[in-house]
């Protein structure tokens, strides 16, 4: 039996976002300043720069958290690293190595609550079954339902990981279940792109996640190389398919 004080009813912890297990505490100000950096601390909230933090009420479910997320846990809650025997660990260790995610990822089960590390980026709730399988950008994995299965993929050819600087191999997730995402934007900034059989051709790599479903080349921007040159926009990322994207305004 426990109890939590000063969270719900703190006044500058703010509930932003929640689905399935999962809540997101932003913290209006950032009290715990000196009388020189106040004045950053002040604006930088005026901003949108804020302290935000995962809760997650397990209440018999299982969630699986990016290694070292974890700030405190609260209740019945069992730690496990996931790892089913030598060769799992090392398909872990291969997979670390090519998506830069961590390699063995703990899973928290139980009657109880997990809180994870606060953090300036933001957090986004995603529903992966929306998307059918859903790959993510480099470091965007912060937590999700263990139900849900995580893979690598690899570039379908060397182009699309050299030219379009997004790397050979990513994290996928497939099932049904939420994935807990930090973006370096918050959500209303970003752009999504639903396509049914067409493509997308975006400048750059500012796609932070799209559906497994979806091809993933780069191409030139023009149809020939001077007309590329001549534009200024050299090669482009291209997503073909039917699927979604969700797109960063900025690099």
């Amino acid at each position: 039996m426990y109890q939590l004080n000063n969270l719900f009813d703190n006044a500058n912890m703010k509930v932003i976002a929640q689905k399935g297990v999962y809540q997101v505490f932003e913290h209006e100000r950032d009290m715990s300043v000196s009388s020189v950096s106040a004045m950053t601390a002040y604006f930088s909230s005026k901003m949108n720069v804020r302290k935000r933090q995962v809760y997650i009420n397990l209440d018999g479910n299982s969630v699986t958290v990016q290694a070292g997320a974890m700030q405190w846990m609260l209740g019945d809650v069992s730690m496990g690293t996931g790892i089913k025997g030598v060769g799992n660990f090392l398909g872990k260790m291969v997979s670390s190595a090519v998506t830069k995610e961590s390699a063995v990822k703990p899973e928290y089960t139980g009657k109880g609550v997990v809180m994870l590390e606060p953090t300036y980026k933001h957090i986004l709730l995603v529903d992966v079954s929306e998307w059918g399988g859903i790959v993510l950008d480099d470091g965007l994995f912060l937590a999700c339902d263990s139900t849900l299965q995580q893979k690598v993929v690899a570039r379908s050819n060397i182009s699309s990981a050299v030219l379009g600087k997004e790397g050979l191999f990513n994290l996928s997730l497939k099932g049904q279940g939420v994935a807990v995402l930090e973006s370096p934007v918050p959500y209303p900034e970003l752009v999504e792109f639903e396509l049914d059989n067409d493509c997308v051709k975006i400048d750059g790599n500012m796609a932070i996640a799209w559906s497994d479903t979806l091809s993933f080349t780069v191409e030139k921007s023009s149809k020939s190389l001077l007309g590329s040159a001549v534009s200024g926009e050299g090669f482009v990322n291209v997503y073909r398919g039917s699927g979604k994207i969700l797109m960063a305004p900025t690099a």
